[in-house]
């Protein structure tokens, strides 16, 4: 039987919260690139390094579509889906 596929759309934050959305099909390994630098550009340039959000889906599409949805949001609304889940923006991959 093959294993099922999985995607995480995932939102990043710095500790002034500015965010950032992704999507990818290894969590911890692209969390820790991002907590490396490694992806060059905007986690890097403004320290974004801290899972605040995340999401499972078993379909790529979804996920596509998921993560296109949450960069067509409002800061506001943005701000909230995090709070409502996370209201400590703690870290989530702290301890990984």
């Amino acid at each position: 039987m093959a294993t099922p596929h999985r995607y995480f759309v995932y939102i990043l934050s710095s500790r002034t919260k500015r965010m950032y959305i992704g999507v990818t099909n290894d969590l911890e390994r692209r969390v820790a690139q991002h907590k490396r630098r490694e992806v060059e550009g905007f986690t890097s340039r403004y320290n974004i390094d801290r899972l605040v959000y995340y999401e499972e889906s078993n379909d790529v599409w979804a996920a596509l579509n998921r993560e296109k949805q949450l960069k067509g949001w409002m800061r506001g609304r943005k701000l909230e889906l995090v709070s409502d889940t996370n209201p400590e923006w703690r870290d989530l991959a702290a301890e990984w």
